[in-house]
């Protein structure tokens, strides 16, 4: 068994591993960060940079085997560039700052039904902002095709290549994605990593099919080499 997880950083693997051992007594047991498992599910045995973009976002560094450089996300409030709720915060700023046209405004009016008042207090009283800012993007989604959306969303991935993935100073190796952000936005983001010199990889909503893949793959070889 093989767990990959939020927060299991390297000095709690070992924790996390003989908590699962309790439940699962006779089976073999692995633990690693939810990072890792995006890694392997996107660029497998082949060195790459790998990203999360969801309601928040992550990316490293990868070896074909290991992580060896990470920026930190920081969070939404102080980074998280690219993601759901960085997206999220970016167009109510455009929007109540006066920077989206007349038809997108009704349009949240009259979808969203909440007032100015109303999301602040959602943002700033409510528990989980970050989720509520980041369920807006089905909102966003569905107004690409004003140029004012479309480029807010462009520039919000343009600042996540260059606030997390230039420290790496590889934009020579493939991109890879897991998260439904970058799943649901492809175009967008390949044109923003294109603007800023990288090629996108792999592209996957959820990182399963690719771990699946990754591990049958190590397994074969295991096999092999007994």
């Amino acid at each position: 068994v093989c767990f990959y997880g939020s927060g299991v950083r390297p000095e709690l693997e070992p924790k996390m591993a003989r908590l699962l051992q309790t439940v699962l007594p006779k089976a073999t047991v692995e633990a690693h960060n939810d990072l890792l498992g995006a890694a392997r599910a996107v660029c497998g045995q082949s060195p790459g940079i790998a990203c999360i973009l969801g309601t928040g976002a992550n990316s490293c560094l990868y070896d074909g085997d290991d992580i060896v450089q990470n920026t930190p996300p920081l969070g939404y409030i102080l980074g998280d560039e690219g993601s759901g709720a960085v997206l999220g915060r970016r167009f109510l700023n455009a929007l109540y700052k006066g920077f989206m046209p007349d038809s997108v405004i009704a349009d949240f009016q009259k979808d969203i039904n909440m007032t100015m008042g109303e999301v602040i207090t959602h943002v700033y009283r409510h528990p989980m902002a970050n989720r509520f800012l980041a369920s807006l993007s089905p909102f966003i989604s569905s107004h690409l095709h004003e140029p004012t959306v479309r480029q807010l969303v462009i520039d919000s991935f343009r600042d996540f290549f260059r606030r997390n993935l230039v420290q790496y100073g590889r934009n020579d190796l493939p991109v890879g994605f897991v998260g439904s952000v970058a799943f649901h936005y492809e175009a967008q983001l390949k044109e923003a990593a294109a603007s800023e010199g990288y090629t996108v990889g792999c592209i996957l909503k959820s990182p399963i099919d690719g771990l699946v893949t990754y591990h049958s793959k190590t397994e074969n070889q295991k096999q092999i080499r007994q």
